[in-house]
């Protein structure tokens, strides 16, 4: 068993591509799609709030007065970088080598865990871009940027350094109207509120809440939904359907409620959700911005390396394999440059509905 030429970096791209395509895709893939650019440098601009800016009349035969940008904030930021490895040693070899001169079926199990490790790598690249996104639309207590430290990196951007997406497009509630607080919530007048602030603002129209199940089970549970519900049924339930909760969104609000609930680990190995308790992101349809990759060392410069290869997956994650003549081994590496822009965070608004 040749393993240089069995494990390449094509052959695992291709292995990647093949299973990942059984796979639910995660939220920001749609709603921030991926985007390829040299360079570290990542520069974008917040629009105006999709609100048309009227011609400026023009006597004729004179010159057509040049328009400025007017209403877009230039943001700059550089992006950040991420790398792991996975390393088959000279152990590793010598089993596979026993294990298929033995025609043993061991050797099927033991290639598929070295893949196995290998796709380790790659869907941990992929959680990177998600946890940012996710960052961006349930910014904790309205903060909105990313945040990640780990391995003595600290990669913190502020989205809205002078606080007013905050102001204008963050709502926390009181206690006394907390979601939690089933008497008293109310929660389409706190989808009418934020959806009423983002229209007046930006002339963009609220289409979706995302929320996680344990937020939408509190919106379940308040009176304002059941009463709602008596009202257009003549039925008074305990307990309503999750199709049951959604249509009185709908029929109420004009919203379709999504719910996300996949979760990932952190560098600790701690389980955390990607999106929090306690938060709804409201969003208008298309795509919010973009998810931004940049050309990392390995494919600007392994390429064409007698002794590596490398392959791009998902856009930007760049799978490296290099291989070691002492002692002999093959590593493997994942690593991406990733930032997302976020250009129409204006039409997007976030309730906190849990103190």
């Amino acid at each position: 068993m040749n393993l240089k030429e069995f494990f390449t970096a094509d052959a695992i791209a291709a292995n990647w591509t093949e299973a990942s395509a059984a796979l639910s895709p995660y939220l920001g893939a749609g709603l921030f799609p991926p985007r390829k650019k040299a360079g570290l440098d990542l520069t974008w601009l917040k629009g105006s709030g999709g609100l048309p800016v009227s011609l400026a009349p023009s006597p004729f035969d004179a010159h057509a007065p040049l328009r400025n940008p007017i209403g877009f904030d230039q943001l700059e930021a550089e992006m950040p970088f991420f790398r792991e490895g996975f390393r088959l040693t000279e152990r590793d070899r010598q089993e596979l080598l026993r294990a298929a001169n033995a025609s043993d079926p061991y050797a099927q199990a033991m290639m598929e865990h070295i893949f196995d490790g290998v796709y380790d790598l790659i869907a941990a690249a992929n959680v990177v871009p998600e946890r940012m996104i996710c960052q961006l639309l349930f910014p904790a207590d309205g903060n909105m940027g990313i945040s990640i430290k780990a391995n003595g990196t600290d990669y913190t951007y502020q989205y809205d350094a002078d606080g007013t997406w905050k102001n204008s497009n963050y709502f926390a509630l009181e206690s006394d109207a907390a979601w939690s607080n089933a008497a008293a919530a109310d929660p389409f007048l706190n989808f009418k509120t934020a959806m009423d602030a983002v229209r007046t603002r930006t002339g963009s129209e609220i289409t979706t809440a995302i929320m996680n199940t344990n937020t939408f089970n509190l919106m379940a549970k308040t009176n304002a939904l059941k009463e709602r519900f008596l009202s257009a049924s003549g039925a008074a339930r305990a307990f309503l359907s999750d199709d049951e909760v959604r249509t009185v969104v709908k029929n109420t609000s004009r919203l379709q409620v999504a719910l996300y609930d996949r979760m990932y680990r952190d560098e600790s190995r701690t389980a955390r959700a990607f999106v929090p308790d306690g938060y709804v992101c409201l969003i208008p349809d298309g795509a919010l911005g973009a998810t931004w990759y940049g050309t990392t060392p390995e494919e600007a410069d392994l390429s064409a390396a007698q002794n590596a290869d490398v392959a791009v997956v998902n856009t930007g994650v760049a799978i490296s394999r290099v291989v070691g003549e002492h002692p002999v081994n093959i590593t493997t590496f994942a690593s991406e440059i990733v930032l997302p822009s976020f250009e129409r965070m204006d039409e997007v608004a976030v309730l906190k509905v849990c103190t």
